[in-house]
């Protein structure tokens, strides 16, 4: 099992529970996850969803060592699971103290809130494997400020939780993630089904819509760039832990 559900007083808790591969978005998990949050949208019961992790990363994004996977199938993981959480009709928080990387940002785009503890780190590190933040764009962008954006999709920085609240990245960089997100379903609650489902459609139409437009431009994009010599040679010196071949050389003193 890859996914652990459990509902509890109104709120389904979805738990990504493969941490040897650092909860990458594999087959089973988007399946599992997805199945779980259209459960949870159906149920009348259900006010709130929480996804929230093992280990000490959320979410590393795509499964690259899943056996005969394309890259057009991860993509294609990553746009059902990403949407998926759009389109589910209650609220869906992410409750993170952990990495966050590649597909994980996209997934945390996409959540409605985010609570991120002490031990959240967050970085886009495609540039630097010859890659963009194609498909993550989607949720990343509307999220993040366009400074923000400018910056951390080129530098490939790692950033904390403080940082993520400044951005506009997560909701709330929180000193214990239990009671922040307490608080929140408190907040929630009281709210009706059709209230709830209807306001979130307000705040993830225009995403939805950049979905419909843009979604398979970007997963051509994807592809491509995976296909890619410069993208092959940043793969494989990340992995034997060298400098790519087309990697500036730093300035002196620097």
């Amino acid at each position: 099992m890859a996914v652990d559900a459990q509902t509890v007083d109104a709120v389904t808790t979805l738990t990504l529970d493969t941490p040897r591969n650092r909860n990458a978005l594999s087959t089973a998990l988007v399946t599992e996850l997805t199945d779980g949050l259209r459960e949870a949208g159906a149920d009348p019961g259900v006010r709130a969803v929480v996804v929230t992790h093992t280990g000490g990363t959320f979410c590393a994004g795509a499964d690259l060592s899943e056996t005969g996977s394309s890259v057009e199938s991860r993509t294609g993981l990553m746009v059902t699971v990403m949407r998926a959480v759009l389109e589910t009709p209650k609220p869906v928080i992410a409750k993170i103290d952990g990495h966050v990387r590649a597909g994980g940002m996209g997934l945390v785009g996409a959540c409605d809130l985010v609570v991120a503890g002490p031990k959240s780190t967050f970085a886009l590190t495609e540039a630097r494997l010859g890659l963009a933040p194609s498909i993550v764009s989607l949720t990343l962008l509307p999220r993040m400020t366009s400074r923000a954006a400018s910056r951390y999709f080129v530098t490939a920085e790692t950033f904390g939780p403080h940082e993520a609240e400044a951005i506009g990245l997560i909701t709330e960089a929180a000193a214990d993630t239990s009671v922040t997100v307490a608080e929140l379903l408190d907040a929630i609650r009281p709210s009706s089904p059709q209230g709830l489902a209807e306001s979130k459609r307000l705040t993830t139409a225009s995403m939805l819509a950049d979905f419909d437009l843009h979604a398979d431009r970007l997963a051509e994009q994807s592809a491509g760039l995976f296909a890619s010599d410069e993208a092959r040679e940043g793969m494989m010196a990340f992995l034997q832990k060298r400098p790519p071949a087309w990697a500036a050389p730093r300035a002196e003193g620097s």
